[in-house]
């Protein structure tokens, strides 16, 4: 067996945390995805996918937990929307694929031609944001940045008063 087939299939969330995420309301999941992207995302997009994405309805399908954020560009900001029948572009991954995507610890081609990431719709702009966003000089997500207690220093920092 691979190394890649044997990484894929110790990496899933367990059955019951992916019972529980899967019974999560979709649109706040898609709403603080969207705020994300807004803030990491939004003003580096280049003009020519700005305008391809427009109106366009994408969904975030993360497999193994049963979750779905749908999502849609308004010209020059993400916004969630309610889940829809008829979406332009579904990207789905496992929630491991995805985290590892965010931190550049693995190439989007690789997942792909492993099946482990999976475009359907309009692969046309799924392409164009890929390309667009191995161009960006994005910061690689790092989850430990949301643990409780990081969360809290950095709010004590905003907080604190100028000297």
């Amino acid at each position: 067996m691979n190394d890649t087939s044997t990484h894929a299939r110790h990496h899933t969330l367990p059955s019951p945390v992916a019972t529980l995420l899967s019974r999560l309301p979709p649109y706040p999941g898609s709403l603080l995805l969207v705020t994300g992207l807004n803030l990491v995302l939004a003003r580096q997009l280049p003009d020519d996918v700005r305008q391809r994405l427009r109106g366009q309805r994408v969904r975030i399908h993360v497999r193994d937990a049963g979750l779905r954020f749908d999502f849609v560009w308004q010209g020059s900001h993400f916004q969630a929307c309610l889940p829809q029948t008829d979406v332009h572009l579904t990207i789905s991954a496992s929630a491991h694929d995805f985290v590892r995507l965010a931190r550049r610890q693995d190439d989007p081609d690789t997942l792909f031609f492993n099946r482990r990431l999976s475009m359907e719709g309009d692969t046309e702009l799924g392409l164009m944001v890929k390309n667009a966003l191995d161009a960006m000089d994005l910061p690689v997500f790092n989850p430990q940045c949301l643990a409780p207690g990081a969360v809290l220093a950095h709010l004590k920092r905003k907080l604190r008063p100028a000297p």
